[in-house]
């Protein structure tokens, strides 16, 4: 039995804040030296400048656990929407550098909201045999955003707008912002929000609009979960008992950065401007790489529910270290500049079929029905924080010592593949309420 098509509808739509999350993530590439430029930044100003959208994500990712559950994943997914097209809008037409600052803030906040709920609101529409490769659409379109951004950059600078070109690089995000809150009003709440509201017969009618093979059989299993955690059901998720859960979706979520994709995303054109490239040039670099992003993310997808999440992550961490150490042996030796492409291209293929497929996925499965949405926050603020601070660090330390962050990183996912390889479990083929089960230990 293959997903019905109101299951695509809800999926394609609540996925879609993943798209702008990715524009987001890549477009400030083609618009940072512009914008370092014209307000004169200093490189921890430029630092500044791409890592205050993190610090706004940060902020997102912690509002939108409690949110979503009070309010549900979809009408929370609503404001995140409205977030992005404020901030397109005002990143096109801010009057100085703070008031740029304040708009990214914001769709940093949109960011990290949807990034937490998008998932979140897949997860629980979708049954367990398609759970991984649906809630891999929001990855899916993620990687989508991030080739449209690069695309939409080297396009933008074939038009020659001259010194408003970052701001039509940055505003016509704007667009699919209010294409997704649009969709929004075309799809219904998640079963499992409206069952914890004793909805009961509105999460039935959910299932079945879903086309879940036995709606009442999954309905009563999602009502027993609910009620074994009612007595817990507001407490905080910082508790003994998920000590498994927050270790898993605590690092997953470091380790994603760690190993530098963001990094490398968000500053792709300044890494191949030292390395010798125009900027036309590092544009259309950018669309190589972000072409071969959503190639490999479609692997990792397919390959999701098959392979598991554990075999994708040690293939990928295997494949990136070697990669990075490439890239760092090019950047210290000042020789072999024609590799760097193609060491970046490989490290995005690896990245793509285990982090890049595999993080949301696996952060969304690992917390108990009661505190999924918190649990999900807790996993996507490490990640965000993480973010953060390398985007922060990045341009200080690459202008200092060349290569040295790239040693970093491929340190980083070495440990990574040790970590994984040792303390995290497979998940795939299993509903949510068996890993509760398996997880989380009961309380006597």
């Amino acid at each position: 039995m293959r997903p019905n098509v109101n299951l695509i509808k809800a999926t394609l739509t609540g996925a879609l804040g993943g798209l702008l999350f990715g524009f987001d993530t890549a477009v400030i590439s083609g618009a940072i030296r512009a914008i370092t430029d014209l307000y004169h930044l200093n490189a921890s100003a430029e630092g500044f400048t791409v890592s205050i959208a993190l610090a706004g994500t940060v902020i997102g990712c912690l509002v939108a656990g409690p949110a979503g559950q009070r309010l549900g994943s979809r009408e929370t997914l609503r404001i995140t929407a409205v977030l992005y097209l404020i901030s397109a809008l005002g990143c096109a037409f801010a009057w100085d550098w703070p008031s740029l600052m304040v708009f990214r803030f914001l769709g940093g906040l949109g960011i990290g909201a949807s990034s937490v709920l998008g998932p979140v609101y897949i997860a629980e529409l979708a049954p367990a045999k398609w759970r991984g490769r649906l809630v891999g659409v929001f990855q899916f379109n993620v990687v989508t955003g991030i080739l449209l951004a690069y695309a939409s950059n080297f396009a933008v600078r074939e038009m020659h707008f001259g010194a408003s070109e970052w701001r039509w690089q940055l505003g016509v995000a704007a667009l699919p912002a209010l294409g997704f809150l649009v969709l929004l009003f075309g799809i219904p709440r998640s079963p499992r929000w409206s069952a914890s509201q004793n909805r009961i017969d509105e999460a039935l009618a959910v299932l079945k609009l879903m086309g879940e093979p036995n709606p009442e059989a999954e309905l009563a299993d999602i009502r027993a979960a609910l009620q074994q955690e009612h007595a817990s059901a507001h407490v905080p998720v910082f508790r003994w008992k998920y000590r498994y859960p927050l270790f898993l979706a605590i690092t997953i979520g470091a380790f994603n950065q760690l190993a530098g994709i963001n990094a490398i995303l968000y500053y792709l054109n300044s890494i191949f401007a030292r390395a010798g490239f125009s900027q036309v040039s590092g544009d259309l670099q950018g669309v190589v790489i972000g072409a071969t992003n959503l190639v490999f993310t479609m692997v990792g997808m397919a390959a999701i529910d098959k392979l598991g999440r554990k075999t994708l992550l040690l293939t990928g961490a295997a494949g990136t270290a070697a990669c990075l150490a490439g890239v760092a042996w090019v950047f210290n030796t000042n020789s072999h500049q024609g590799a760097l492409l193609w060491l970046l291209v490989v490290y995005i293929a690896f990245f793509a079929l285990s982090q890049g497929a595999v993080i949301w996925v696996y952060i969304g499965e690992v917390f108990p029905n009661a505190v999924r949405s918190k649990g999900q926050g807790v996993g996507n603020s490490s990640h965000w924080i993480m973010n953060a601070l390398i985007a922060q660090i990045f341009p200080i330390l690459a202008a200092r010592t060349g290569g040295a962050p790239f040693v970093f990183f491929s340190v980083m996912t070495v440990v990574q593949f040790i970590v994984v390889l040792f303390f995290y479990p497979e998940t795939k083929g299993q509903t949510l309420e068996e890993l509760q089960r398996r997880l989380v230990p009961a309380e006597n």
